[in-house]
């Protein structure tokens, strides 16, 4: 009998490895499976379980700072026009409050927002507390209505773009903690468990975990910070029709509520410096968003439905990471999508394709004036703000 033969496995092949199950991961996997072959791995049992599953799922074109709102404008075709409208959002309206000492902020976004949008319309105290007779007086000095604002079925828009990605032959893989990252030849060799595969291309949209990833490859981290943010669930008064009230946001974006199901999602805005984890609500941010909501409105509550906690990852200048790093070939950012991620997914989704595909920028893209090179990882390196 000869020598045993030993077994050399050869791994298996993708163009573009997408790490994040997110919906920025998978939206992004389903663009680029209609033109190579795709495996997204996703470190838990189900898609969209940490920050994607946790938001306040609002698409509004007033949210956010500039690049934010162009992506979000750049959205439209799906959250506003498309074919699954019906199904994936459903008319809310967003209204910002200020006190008296607001008043300039509030003007300021108005002027900003008015120049893309002939939809937003400074309001009268009269017609914002008709809006929300919750409010108190005091907070309605001066307000802005967005009624293009719509409630994102975040479960639907995951589900989504995992029937696209599924349908376009894209591989997914859950329970897929990756744990090594290693260049190899003009690609990547990933293993997770005691997987190994090869991509081309790596897709990094690990959202809280996106620095990590990037270590784990030997790349440079961009300074990506996740922050905890909570949010309640209470009953409110009967004799509010909360259903028909818009999302209302502080103009310091110190606190908001929206209607959920006819009761109210509360929270204080906070930001609160965390590692990579599962987040869970903390006690004081908790009476925090009682306390705040309580102090502007005349909602008195008596005891949540319910809390949770979700990781709000930003960039140092709140602008998302996304485009091939400058020092590390064939690794490409999507990150850094702070409290806005899904309501850019869309258009964040389409310029990836198109950037790793070395194609055009889409035109409805550059429509909105989204520019890559406000969003490019070399504006980090050279240590911009």
């Amino acid at each position: 009998m000869g020598e045993p033969r030993s077994t050399v496995v050869t791994p298996e092949y993708f163009d573009v490895c997408v790490i994040g199950g997110g919906l920025a991961g998978v939206s992004a996997a389903a663009e680029l499976a209609a033109q190579f072959r795709v495996a997204l791995l996703e470190q838990e049992p189900q898609l969209g379980y940490h920050a994607s599953g946790r938001s306040a799922a609002l698409y509004a074109q007033s949210y956010g700072n500039p690049q934010v709102r162009a992506l979000t404008r750049a959205s439209c075709s799906l959250y506003l026009t498309g074919d699954e409208t019906n199904r994936l959002t459903q008319p809310r309206g967003v209204l910002f409050v200020g006190t008296e000492s607001q008043r300039n902020e509030v003007q300021a976004l108005y002027e900003a927002l008015s120049e893309v949008s002939s939809d937003v319309a400074l309001v009268d105290a009269r017609t914002a507390s008709e809006m929300c007779p919750m409010l108190k007086d005091e907070h309605l000095s001066q307000s802005l209505f967005d009624p293009s604002a719509r409630d994102i079925d975040v479960a639907a828009v995951l589900d989504h773009y995992t029937r696209r990605f599924r349908a376009r032959d894209g591989e997914l893989r859950r329970n897929a903690e990756v744990v090594r990252i290693e260049p190899h030849g003009e690609g990547w060799h990933v293993t997770y468990g005691i997987t190994r595969i090869f991509a081309r291309v790596i897709v990094n949209a690990a959202g809280a975990w996106a620095d990590s990833i990037a270590r784990t490859a030997g790349v440079t981290p961009v300074g990506l910070q996740p922050l905890r943010r909570t949010a309640i669930r209470v009953v409110a008064a009967p004799k509010w029709r909360v259903r028909e009230w818009p999302c209302v946001i502080d103009a310091s974006e110190q606190w908001y509520f929206r209607p959920d199901a006819g009761a109210l999602v509360l929270s204080p805005a906070d930001e609160t410096p965390s590692p990579p984890c599962d987040a869970q609500p903390d006690d004081f941010d908790v009476a925090a968003a009682i306390d705040r909501i309580e102090s502007a409105t005349r909602l008195v509550v008596d005891r949540p439905l319910s809390s949770w906690a979700g990781l709000r990852t930003f960039a140092p200048d709140r602008t998302p990471v996304v485009g091939f790093d400058g020092d590390a070939p064939n690794f490409f950012w999507l990150a850094g999508q702070g409290g806005y991620g899904i309501q850019m997914a869309p258009a964040l989704a389409e310029l990836t394709a198109a950037l790793i595909a070395g194609e055009r920028v889409p035109q409805s893209l550059i429509d909105e004036s989204v520019d890559p090179e406000d969003l490019s990882p070399r504006r980090v390196r050279r240590g911009k703000p």
